[in-house]
This record gives C-alpha cells, structure tokens and sequence, in this order.
C-alpha cells in the first residue's frame, strides 16, 4: 500500500518559515520524481517545486528564493524548505511521487497570516 504523509504545516507571520515533510512508503523512493504542489481556495493545483531521482530541482517562478526541495533516499522522505513566507504562499501544499503512477498525500495545510 502507497502512502504519502505530509507534516509541518501551520500558520505563520509574513517572512517565516516552515519545513514540511513527505514520508512515503510502499513505492522503491529511489526511482520516483516528488513534487510539492499547492491548492489554495478557488484556485487550480499548481507545482510549486520538484526534484529528480538524480537531484535536479526546479521550481515555480513565484517561490524561487525562497524555497528549496530536497529528498533523503535512505528515509524515504522529500523536504520543502520555505522562508520569505508571503501571505499569497497560503493553500494547502500537497507531496507527489511520480514514476509509472503518480501518488498523492492527503496535504497540509499552510496559512500565512499577520
């Protein structure tokens, strides 16, 4: 059974920061792309940042800067390093695994507030 759990999520001031977290069973880690999207209300999903099996990353023109990817292969894990928080950063943010199938997690939910 695939599961994806993301963590860290919560409300913050304008120019926090916040790590959250996707552990991920049930797939070889190794072979899959992860991604981070976010849905914030009323509005379409959108990839926010992804990295490569090899490490490469790239990441929406609105985040650039800001926030970093990164993945652990011995945990199993992908990581979204998100500093300068801006008040239009608030949705929830969602960790894909994309090989042959593409998985989901449930999302956490990041409000970015004064």
């Amino acid at each position: 059974q695939v599961q994806l759990v993301e963590s860290g999520g919560g409300e913050v001031q304008p120019g926090g920061s916040l790590r959250l977290s996707c552990a991920t069973s049930g797939i070889n880690f190794s072979l899959y792309s992860m991604g981070w999207y976010r849905q914030a209300p009323g509005k379409q999903r959108e990839l926010v940042a992804h990295i490569t099996t090899r490490s490469s990353t790239n990441y929406a023109d609105s985040v650039k800067g800001r926030f970093t990817i990164a993945r652990d292969n011995t945990k199993n894990m992908v990581y979204l390093q998100m500093n300068g928080l801006k008040p239009e950063d608030t949705a929830v943010y969602y960790c894909q695994a994309n090989y042959l199938s593409a998985y989901w997690g449930q999302g956490t939910q990041v409000t970015v507030s004064s």
